[in-house]
């Protein structure tokens, strides 16, 4: 599921992570500010910034493996980067 197709677009940080929790286990981002702007270490769920230099799925792909070993891995209130 995407921030978008929740219907969550537009929504600030602080209230988007509410409405995560509860419903999520782990959190996927881009958003290299969020961990600065908000307090991570006691969410019902994990964080993970994935830094690319694009959107685009190419971007994405060489990130793959380490994504999926860090949502196998997670556990609540950790913040994991990759890339």
């Amino acid at each position: 599921m995407t921030v978008q197709r929740a219907g969550w677009s537009g929504i600030k940080n602080g209230k988007l992570l509410a409405l995560i929790a509860g419903s999520f286990d782990v959190f996927i981002t881009i958003d290299r500010n969020m961990t600065y702007q908000q307090r991570m270490e006691n969410l019902p769920f994990a964080v993970i910034l994935i830094q690319v230099s694009s959107i685009s799925l190419g971007s994405y792909a060489p990130h793959f493996e380490a994504l999926r070993l860090a949502v196998a891995n997670s556990s609540p209130g950790a913040v994991v980067t990759i890339g």
